[in-house]
């Protein structure tokens, strides 16, 4: 190894200005050991796992049960997924095994590589995968390989990888691009994919999938272990970590972590509930259960909310803003960073955050979580949850906080259905064919490959199983020369044919490829920066693009004003003005899950039969008392149907409670079918309760409301009829056009904007609509778009729910309680010179008077 060298001046400047802020210094990576031959390492001894327990004792740890299964199991060759609460252990169940297997057989080159989903754990993940080798008396290299990883530890990386590995899943497709992947690879003994339940159910588990399947090829000997804490579907995980050539052990363990849930109950409750109408209000009582002595993650649903109640207990608490921090996937690496530090060593004590730190981090020191509006479903309760008294068999303790009075009912079924332990299943893509053309350019990449080989190769991973040999022929004809309809275009001939052997011989296509590696799909971001230098995150595009020079804004907890936008930077200085807006980013309507769904039914039926001895309901109760007044509560065996006439129109409100992507697509599917029976305009909203249709002229909602109109027959056509399916498969397809490389971003410093990388797919989707109708990407676009906008699966369920029956209707005055929020979601979207507070106040004093006068 080359001697050390000293910190650059611009290091040792840096190390200044933090000790003048009294920031901590940013640890050191660890230190690689002096490189030595097999021959030179120590040899006899207690066997390794021996000294690996031994260590475990100098730790005053005695290993779990389903550890020792682990490390037994291991032993025995056998791949599958260990299953077993947040911080019981799982790590060192996997990773003891291997690590004893290669200390014993002394070999060189990649043995065991631990796959992440999130890039800012590694760190830890190597920390941890280090401690045991003090024991061991062994020279195994540790490092990381992510997109944060320098570009001189990658240049070395791609001629040696160390023994132990930790990466990311793009990472790991990167360097499977590697010309001498095939060798580089060769040596590897294990896998462990970490929080499987975070890959399993995207295109990220799926690119996963393929990747493990090629290593399976480099390396026969592979074993594949998969973690999780909150999984429902265990066998099928398992069979998609292993692949269709093993059978999956299964390893879990009874380690109850109980879940301790309290709701902060609000003061008092409106009748007529709306989204956001608690909110802020809840702030002082938060504030006020906030205790310096208790390190707290406080998480939020969206970066939005976050960056409204980092800057709110910050007002509410100033003596506490040094101990106070902010921390979502927007905000700048390094200081995402210091938040972390911060949590680990103490120095901070609260955190706003959103899901970047709902998994892989140990913040030790943590106790409380408290979940700041619904958690919208049972898993990622449990995940929130066990972020708190991280240590096997702890009590996690969680403090529910209702941004509206609908979502106190919402708590009490979250209640129950973690007492039934009722998780929801994450279920895996099959086989997307976008995936399977970005790795197709990989393998190319990755020293070649032949057609047969790698279409069983393919095949073995569970994702792709029953793919035909025509799709495999069909997406290698696409990366070959963009398939019949682009053949006439140089740019779309990626991968060329030599003796039968597939390769990219284009270094300008080898370098966009590995460039725009990944599934994830996302609005172009725009960097932050201030004029006199200094980077604070990244925000979308789109939202930047609204902003005018002079608008204020906050953001990482900053108030600062727009400048300018200059290509894909947004350049801002500090505000001396009041805030104007707070940046939304895309995604944040987080849709009601299918366990929690059927709890808030069950919890509303009790209430209907006189049951409200839970806290939460007893809150809601004048909300529901309203709602029973003016029509019915729920009841868990019928759909409550409420009829309704006002100056707007004639309303149709429907309650499935089945979340808000179903009932856009129910919603939909309804308007049409109703305009077949009587011809009719309607204006529609959806929560994650129900839909509004409402029409200005009289329709005979009663008689249409039977079974024939809930049917399930033509539901594929009636949906791609009743909405702007072309649309939305044209957004769809422009993400799918991006992994499969039609469609690619750029290179760094000249990247396209996203109206830019729209136009592009867009026109390839409208030229493959007219020439290529069958297209198996426009297929997958349209399946994407029902399988996702509109989540099929439960649409279908919902469906037969309503066909089997009863319907109840009920003939009402005016808009419920459950009605109120859908009309403040139809009114939201519709132009006015008044604000949206000051018409609701207006909808609800008229509704009053209506009420005294009748009275």
């Amino acid at each position: 190894m080359p001697a050390r060298r000293s910190p650059s001046l611009k290091a040792q400047l840096q190390a200044r200005r933090k000790a003048l802020r009294g920031e901590p210094e940013t640890p050191s990576p660890p230190k690689r050991r002096k490189r030595t031959t097999p021959r030179e390492r120590v040899t006899g001894g207690p066997p390794p796992m021996e000294r690996l327990r031994a260590w475990f004792a100098s730790k005053g740890w005695t290993p779990h049960a389903f550890q020792e299964e682990s490390w037994a199991a291991y032993a025995r060759g056998e791949s599958g997924l260990i299953h077993v609460p947040t911080g019981a252990g799982k790590t060192y169940a996997a990773y003891l095994g291997p690590l004893a297997d290669v200390v014993e057989h002394s070999e060189t080159g990649l043995q065991i590589l631990y796959v992440t989903p999130l890039r800012a754990v590694s760190r830890d993940v190597e920390r941890a995968l280090l401690e045991p080798l003090s024991i061991l008396d062994t020279d195994l290299d540790v490092e990381s390989r992510t997109g944060d990883t320098s570009s001189s530890v990658r240049q070395r990386q791609r001629e040696r990888l160390p023994e132990v590995l930790i990466t990311t899943p793009e990472s790991l497709s990167v360097m499977l691009s590697n010309e001498r992947a095939p060798e580089l690879f060769s040596s590897l003994r294990a896998v462990i994919v970490d929080e499987w339940h975070e890959l399993l159910g995207s295109k990220r588990g799926t690119q996963t999938e393929l990747a493990l399947a090629r290593l399976r090829h480099f390396a026969p000997r592979l074993r594949t272990w998969a973690l999780s804490a909150t999984l429902a579907n265990l066998d099928e995980a398992a069979r998609h970590v292993v692949g269709t050539g093993h059978t999956p052990t299964l390893i879990s363990a009874n380690m109850e972590r109980p879940v301790e849930v309290e709701t902060l109950l609000p003061e008092t409750v409106d009748s007529f509930p709306w989204a956001g109408h608690l909110g802020f209000t809840m702030l002082a009582g938060v504030a006020a259960r906030l205790d310096p002595k208790q390190s707290t993650l406080i998480f939020t649903n969206t970066r939005s909310q976050a960056e409204r109640w980092y800057e709110g207990l910050r007002f509410a608490r100033p003596e506490w803003e040094h101990l106070l921090a902010l921390h979502h996937g927007s905000i700048d690496k390094e200081e995402r960073e210091r938040v972390e530090r911060g949590l680990k060593d103490g120095t901070l004590r609260f955190v706003v955050c959103t899901s970047s730190l709902d998994l892989g981090v140990d913040f030790g020191p943590v106790e409380r979580v408290v979940q700041v509006g619904s958690p919208k479903g049972i898993g990622r309760t449990l995940q929130r949850a066990g972020r708190g008294a991280h240590r096997p068999g702890a009590t996690c303790n969680i403090l529910f906080v209702p941004t509206h009075a609908l979502e106190l009912v919402e708590m009490a079924a979250a209640r129950d259905a973690l007492q039934r332990k009722e998780v929801e299943p994450r279920l895996p893509p099959t086989k997307p064919l976008d995936v399977l053309a970005q790795h197709l350019v990989t393998c190319a990449l990755g020293g070649g490959f032949t057609r047969e080989a790698l279409r069983e190769e393919v095949r073995s991973a569970t994702a792709y199983a029953r793919l035909t040999d025509e799709e495999f022929d069909w997406t290698l004809t696409l990366v070959r020369e963009g398939g019949p309809t682009l053949s006439a275009y140089p740019e779309f001939r990626r991968v060329e044919e030599h003796d039968g052997r597939f390769v990219v011989k284009d270094t300008r296509v080898a370098r966009l490829h590995r460039l725009n590696i990944g599934t994830i799909a996302s609005d172009a971001m725009v960097e932050l920066r201030y004029w006199t230098g200094g980077r604070l995150g990244s925000v979308e595009e789109s939202y930047v693009s609204r902003l005018r020079p002079g608008d204020t804004f906050q953001f990482g907890g900053k108030k600062l004003e727009f400048n300018r936008l200059q290509g894909l930077t947004a350049y801002v200085r500090p505000a001396k003005t009041k805030v104007t807006r707070t940046p939304r980013w895309g995604g944040s309507r987080l849709p009601l899950s299918t366990s929690l769904a059927a709890a808030v039914r069950r919890t509303l039926d009790a209430a209907r039969h006189g049951d409200v001895t839970s806290d939460e309901l007893a809150a809601a109760w004048p909300v529901l008392e309203t709602q029973e007044k003016l029509s019915r509560i729920p009841a868990a065996n019928a759909v409550l149907a409420e009829l309704c006439h006002t100056r707007d129109g004639h309303h149709l409100f429907l309650y499935p409670f089945e979340g808000r992507r179903v009932h856009e697509g129910l919603a939909a599917l309804l308007a049409l079918r109703l305009t077949r029976l009587q011809k009719a305009t309607f204006s529609v909203s959806v929560n994650d309760y129900g839909l509004e249709l409402v029409t200005p002229a009289p329709f005979p909602f009663e008689e249409a409301l039977r079974p024939a109109l809930f049917t399930r027959e033509h539901l594929e056509e009636d949906v791609l009829e009743s909405v702007n399916v072309g649309e939305l498969t044209k957004r769809q397809f422009r993400d799918i056009a991006r992994v499969a490389g039609l469609v690619l971003p750029g290179l760094p410093g000249a990247r396209k904007s996203t109206r830019q990388v729209q136009t592009s797919a867009a026109l390839l989707h409208d030229v493959f609509a007219r020439h290529d109708p069958g297209h198996l990407l426009l297929v997958q676009a349209r399946r994407e778009v029902l399988e996702q906008q509109f989540e099929q699966g439960r649409l279908e369920n919902a469906l037969e729910r309503l066909e089997a029956g009863p319907v109840e209707q009920v003939h009402v005055r005016r808009p419920t309680p459950l009605a109120f929020p859908l009309v403040v979601e139809r009114i939201s979207a519709s132009v006015s010179n008044e604000s949206l507070l000051e018409r609701v106040e207006r909808m609800k004093e008229r509704w009053t008077r209506d009420d005294a006068r009748s009275a």
